[in-house]
């Protein structure tokens, strides 16, 4: 008796399930990696810019680090894409680094340990940094990588500074520590 009309269900080898599976794995873990992302609207509110006093600057731009690290991040490496448009070789070393980024910072849902020690982001952050800026420097696009850092840079300070923080809500642990607390705790 024949069925029409039907799809078959194991016709294809036992690997692709694990292949489906993977590549639903992977759909979460972008998922959960692009939500530490603060929401771009809430980054760029109109409402929430002037100029800083000269005491406060340092304390938003501390701040603001903490709570839109993972959009400045996002930020400096966009800048820097875009400025190797023109060197091709250096472009595919980005491209390579960008996939290192998405899989050891963006994309990772779980602490990264390296011989029985947990690494914070912080220096996942910083090693990912340097490691991109040497490969990069090794292409012989130095200049174009080093403006475009400068350029990136400058951009996530004059934000950091004019951005207020009196909507922002850190959480000190979730801040990796880059923050303390003044007010209400006593000091020591």
């Amino acid at each position: 008796m024949a069925s029409y009309g039907t799809i078959p269900t194991s016709s294809s080898p036992a690997g692709n399930p694990v292949n489906l599976e993977y590549i639903s794995r992977a759909k979460e873990r972008i998922k959960d990696g692009l939500a530490t992302r603060r929401p771009w609207r809430e980054m760029f509110n109109l409402h929430c810019f002037n100029l800083p006093s000269t005491s406060g600057a340092f304390s938003r731009v501390k701040t603001n680090l903490a709570f839109f690290r993972m959009n400045y991040a996002m930020i400096v490496l966009l800048i820097l894409f875009l400025s190797l448009l023109w060197h091709p070789i250096s472009l595919i070393v980005f491209i390579v680094m960008m996939a290192i980024w998405l899989f050891l910072y963006f994309l990772r849902d779980e602490p990264l340990v390296i011989f029985g020690r947990m690494i914070t982001d912080r220096v996942v952050l910083i090693v990912l940094s340097l490691v991109t800026i040497v490969a990069l420097l090794l292409t012989h696009a130095t200049i174009n990588i080093l403006v475009a850092l400068l350029v990136g840079v400058v951009v996530v300070l004059i934000h950091a500074a004019v951005r207020k923080t009196d909507d922002l809500y850190v959480d000190e642990e979730a801040a990796g520590g880059l923050l303390r607390s003044t007010a209400g705790g006593p000091s020591s």
